[in-house]
């Protein structure tokens, strides 16, 4: 009996992968890195195949600890960040790399070669900007694409596939070059809610109008939830798996883990518009759902039925977030590389600190956290970082300090967004938070009390592989619909209510958080 599923999510850095039964249980779950090329500034790049060779080691060791069998397995599922991997006329391998080394056929995520020609794009002023908060930001594809057309012609001329990551990851394991919702309408300006979800005018402002023929894009897409096809016998065998297993269409990490955190609420439309999923962690995303469209300026979307039927996504986030943390740490005299231990030990000190100097620790430091751009709510590429109030401390407890107000500074940017939805009209009141920060007590705390919301934290913090899981139980059929499914996988969690007594605190430094970025115009303005 079919009565599991696999679910598998690649991160920035590792791909991870995870088996469930189908009331949400995880029963193991295991993890392989995978390689990232830094050749000069803003650019990154991964290797694909180095990716599916990750997948494959990490979803064959998490069988073999789950201890159920290949044949139990009704479906797997891939999410994966919006990374760009380009294969050449015959599906191999080619470079998009300036180092010119074929393996590099993935622009990651997080690159920002394409600044220029994002600005391009945003000033088409086309209708598709309206889905992205009326700016185009360096990490969608249109600008990747334009810049590797641009700048890289021969490996543009011999291009015959184009996929975001989670896609691809289907094609490799299918051989179907169905692409699906979530990933098109999230990343490359498709449409949903249009009969004709692409947008040819639009492709022949930017020069990419043989976009579509070049990367064997089709002009439908595939919701979350359905089937992409099954495995084929290679695939299968690379994977543990049979070739009776299908293979749901892939996601958007981020909304991968909206749907762990919120498919409680999918059946029930009013109530999930008063939740939030925050995905934290390297960066991070807020998730909110609604049943109509809204404006969105300054966040991505709204998107149609990139996750939920009948429903449009708005997401708005931080391109460094854990990210800002670690190169804090990184940078200062008494730092080093910021492993796990190393911020535990931060963490923890501030906590003595605290607790002996109360309020006063670092009251003099402020930070504007854009150190990698401000994605939402100015949605500014070439935002940068802020820190007032340094001295010539360079002691650990100076880093503690400093660690402690950035820390606020980034639950300060997450009530800077919250602000801007609801002037936007929608209603959040919830926030739901998974990812890495979870294990971070002093973040957790202050997402609760800096933005005044209720924090839930799910029971099992693995949201992103279990709305994976929950999308791929309805493709094999284990469940009927994704409201169906969350009712039956999501896992509960617990709840913190923010601290009153520190809302004078803290509503004092969004003050100063906002004066901030008004000094910061206003220096940049000076001629």
């Amino acid at each position: 009996m079919r009565d599991h599923v696999v679910a598998v999510d690649i991160g920035t850095s590792s791909a991870r992968a995870g088996v469930f039964d189908t009331h949400g249980r995880l029963l193991a779950k295991a993890e392989h890195p995978i390689l990232m090329n830094r050749p000069r500034e803003n650019h990154a790049e991964h290797d694909s195949e180095d990716i599916w060779s990750a997948v494959c080691i990490a979803v064959r060791a998490a069988l073999g600890q789950s201890g159920i069998e290949a044949a139990a397995i009704g479906a797997i599922g891939f999410d994966a960040t919006c990374s760009l991997v380009v294969r050449d006329t015959e599906g191999r391998q080619i470079s998009v790399s300036t180092s010119g080394e074929r393996r590099f056929d993935t622009v990651v995520w997080l690159d920002h070669r394409a600044l220029k020609e994002a600005d391009f794009c945003t000033a088409t002023k086309h209708e598709v900007l309206e889905h992205s908060g009326g700016v185009m930001s360096p990490e969608m594809e249109m600008p990747k694409l334009m810049w590797l057309k641009k700048e890289l012609p021969a490996t543009w001329a011999n291009t015959g596939y184009l996929f975001d990551l989670a896609d691809f990851l289907t094609w490799k394991a299918t051989g179907s070059l169905a692409r699906s919702r979530c990933t098109l309408t999230a990343k490359w300006n498709y449409l949903a809610h249009k009969e004709r979800g692409w947008q040819g005018d639009f492709l022949k402002q930017i020069g990419l109008e043989d976009l579509l023929l070049r990367g064997r894009l089709p002009e439908d897409s595939v919701a979350v939830g359905e089937s992409v096809g099954k495995l084929t016998p290679d695939a299968a065998e690379a994977l543990g798996l049979t070739s009776n297993c299908h293979v749901s269409a892939g996601m958007i990490d981020a909304y991968a883990g909206a749907l762990g955190t919120l498919s409680g609420y999918a059946g029930d439309p009013e109530k999930l518009e008063q939740q939030l999923a925050l995905i934290a962690g390297t960066s991070s995303c807020v998730v909110a759902f609604s049943p109509e469209r809204k404006p969105s300026q300054g966040m991505w979307g709204p998107y149609y039925e990139a996750v939920f039927p009948q429903s449009w996504l708005v997401e708005a986030g931080q391109s460094a977030a854990g990210a800002l943390l670690d190169h804090i740490v990184r940078m200062h005299a008494t730092g080093g590389e910021p492993t796990a231990a190393l911020h535990q030990k931060i963490v923890g000190r501030i906590a003595e600190l605290r607790a002996e100097a109360g309020d006063a620790l670092g009251a003099r430091i402020f930070v504007l956290p854009d150190f990698h751009g401000n994605r939402s709510p100015l949605a500014d590429p070439h935002a940068v970082g802020v820190v007032s109030g340094l001295t010539l401390d360079t002691s650990f407890d100076g880093l503690c300090a400093l660690y402690w107000r950035t820390a606020i500074g980034i639950a300060l940017g997450i009530r800077h967004i919250l602000e801007k939805m609801r002037d936007h009209g929608y209603m959040p009141d919830t926030l739901h938070v998974a990812g890495g920060h979870v294990k971070n007590p002093i973040l957790m705390e202050l997402y609760s009390d800096v933005t005044g919301c209720k924090v839930i934290v799910p029971d099992m913090n693995e949201a992103v592989l279990l709305g994976t899981a929950i999308a791929a139980s309805v493709a094999c059929g284990s469940h009927k619909d994704l409201a169906a499914a969350g009712r039956e996988m999501y896992p509960g969690g617990s709840e913190r209510l923010p601290n009153r007594s520190k809302q004078a605190l803290y509503d004092r430094d969004y003050r100063r958080f906002l004066a901030m970025y008004r000094h910061r115009a206003e220096l940049e303005a000076v001629e």
